[in-house]
């Protein structure tokens, strides 16, 4: 059953189309991500699905309730955690979360009960009765999360949750999100600019530039709709390399690094071809790095510059 859908989604601001009709189909209980670049309509998308804001075109459904006409059944059953912290500076951890209890209309003690386990899942027991104001970006950032929580959400939003944050605390939002999945079953829709935290997290990435969705797929499968993955080969000496060099065609040589690059689908059968070709011209390389495209590269060449 798909916890998100949409067909044709559309939205303009004055003569700019933000949005130029996206399709999005997203199973219950996993991690979808959008990528884009800045301006690409990733908030947007997600202001669009929390009803936040209205599409010009367009349909959408969010766990199993249209966005329009059943805003109100959308919204209790969402989360969003936006680029930019939520929390009160003022009130203590523990505070925002009995705050969130109430505007969830939770009785008191189910609210009180709930932010105790949020508090202790997320770590932040002994910091539950400091002021906001005194917490590091990552401990904001998961207090953040945990309000989204507070109404036991069956789809969050979390757009950019990571943005700002210091590489460890990074890591640690990363394993929350695989154990919101893994342990409750919540769909996640996640949208980043850090192509490494999707390769990490999502089931599914959609890349979206210039209002439309240019590539969907896996990790694995949008890394092998560009060109990207080589062969390295690392040499002693420039005898070596310069023997090497003349076995490949298409090869690329740094003379300076002593290495070489063969461009290749790095599968085993083209690994041992090149090995072979090495070994019968008694040529030694001194290391082999079997490198593919990551999603750096898809994303530089299906978006901005890279697409056109």
């Amino acid at each position: 059953m798909a916890a998100i859908s949409a067909v044709g989604l559309a939205k303009s601001y004055g003569d700019k189309a933000v949005l130029n009709g996206i399709d999005l189909e997203i199973p219950e209980g996993s991690v979808f991500a959008l990528l884009g670049p800045n301006g690409a309509g990733k908030t947007t998308t997600v202001q669009i699905l929390s009803t936040l804001i209205p599409a010009d075109g367009g349909v959408a459904r969010v766990a199993g309730h249209d966005v329009v006409e059943q805003a109100s059944g959308v919204r209790a059953a969402i989360g969003v955690t936006g680029q930019f912290s939520a929390v009160d500076n003022l009130l203590t951890a523990e505070e925002n979360l009995l705050l969130m209890a109430d505007l969830n209309h939770l009785p008191r003690r189910e609210g009180r009960r709930r932010a105790e386990d949020l508090l202790r899942r997320f770590d932040l027991a002994e910091a539950a009765r400091k002021p906001v104001v005194t917490f590091s970006g990552g401990m904001r950032r998961k207090l953040d999360l945990a309000m989204t929580l507070v109404g036991d959400p069956r789809v969050i939003f979390l757009d950019e949750p990571t943005t700002g944050l210091d590489p460890r605390s990074r890591r640690t939002m990363w394993e929350i999100i695989r154990g919101l999945v893994a342990d409750h079953g919540v769909t996640i829709f996640l949208t980043t600019q850090y192509l490494e935290e999707a390769d990490e997290l999502a089931d599914r990435i959609a890349v979206l530039d210039g209002g439309r969705i240019v590539a969907e797929g896996t990790a694995d499968e949008l890394k092998r709709i560009v060109p990207g993955g080589r062969i390295r080969l690392q040499f002693a000496d420039a005898a070596q390399l310069g023997a090497a060099a003349g076995l490949f065609d298409y090869a690329v040589v740094d003379t300076e690094a002593l290495r070489l690059d063969i461009p290749g689908d790095n599968s085993v059968v083209t690994v041992k071809a090149v090995l072979d070709t090495l070994d019968n011209a008694s040529v030694r390389a001194e290391a082999l790095v079997v490198e593919t495209a990551d999603l750096d590269d898809v994303f530089l060449t299906l978006t901005g510059e890279g697409a056109r």
